[in-house]
């Protein structure tokens, strides 16, 4: 561009995004991080009071966002969130599927709820939101960008997160399958499997001796923080990944690499 900068390929300006699980942890700093970016942002949880604190975050960086129920394992509360956003902020071309809980306790001792619960939660909320949102941007003919929050775990084993595992393996290969069929639509569908990234939620544990030995077997000799999923998070949103889809992209200090 003459006489000025050139636009950032990264450049997230007249984007409209959804963000779920938005309310905390990674899921809140993915809504901030695209926002910054320029995107518009649905904030959506199942906690909506949580998701007004977000908003004023947003807006105090002069940017837009707002606050949308949704339950993800329930196809009719999808509909509604993304009828919502929709309403709100135009047609959606951004979804981070970022919703999901973990159970941890010893395969034996989980319960057929706990086993349901989490695989109804990471992996149908994923095939439900992703399928809605999907829907809509074939109708418009306008593509889009799908990024699906894996994990390491969905590639190898660990004790006591039987249905986590499994749920993260399962949003890989539904990663894969959807990026081939939505491909011809001009639909991008990635992921991204991190490492042990800190938060709330887990500080307290990694400052445990038991904490401390995980830190010791990944081989940067640290937690990740939610700051080093920016990039990422921002190439597959962006044009910058224009010619990936189906891709994985792990972020945990070669802590896979080193198994």
């Amino acid at each position: 561009m003459e006489g000025g900068k050139s636009p950032s390929v990264f450049d997230l300006t007249r984007q409209r995004a959804i963000v779920t699980g938005a309310s905390r942890g990674l899921g809140r700093h993915f809504a901030l991080t695209l926002a910054r970016a320029g995107a518009q942002v649905a904030l959506a949880a199942r906690g909506i009071d949580r998701l007004h604190e977000v908003v004023k975050e947003i807006e105090g960086l002069n940017g837009c966002a707002v606050p949308v129920h949704v339950d993800v394992i329930n196809g009719k509360s999808v509909r509604a969130c993304v009828e919502t956003a929709e309403k709100a902020l135009g047609p959606i071309n951004i979804l981070v599927n970022n919703a999901g809980i973990a159970v941890t306790k010893p395969l034996l001792e989980h319960a057929e709820e706990d086993w349901d619960s989490v695989l109804d939660t990471n992996l149908k909320g994923v095939w439900l939101m992703g399928q809605e949102v999907a829907r809509r941007m074939v109708r418009r003919e306008q593509g889009g960008s799908i990024i699906n929050i894996a994990s390491v775990l969905g590639a190898r084993g660990m004790s006591q997160l039987p249905g986590y595992c499994a749920s993260k393996g399962g949003i890989i290969n539904l990663t894969r399958a959807m990026a081939v069929e939505l491909a011809p639509h001009g639909i991008r569908v990635n992921a991204i499997a991190p490492g042990y990234i800190e938060t709330d939620m887990n500080r307290q544990f990694f400052g445990t001796q038991a904490g401390q030995r995980l830190i010791k077997r990944i081989p940067q000799r640290r937690l990740g923080q939610v700051e080093d999923l920016d990039g990422i998070l921002l190439l597959l949103a962006s044009d910058a990944s224009r010619y990936m889809t189906g891709s994985v992209i792990t972020v945990d200090g070669g802590q896979s690499a080193a198994l």
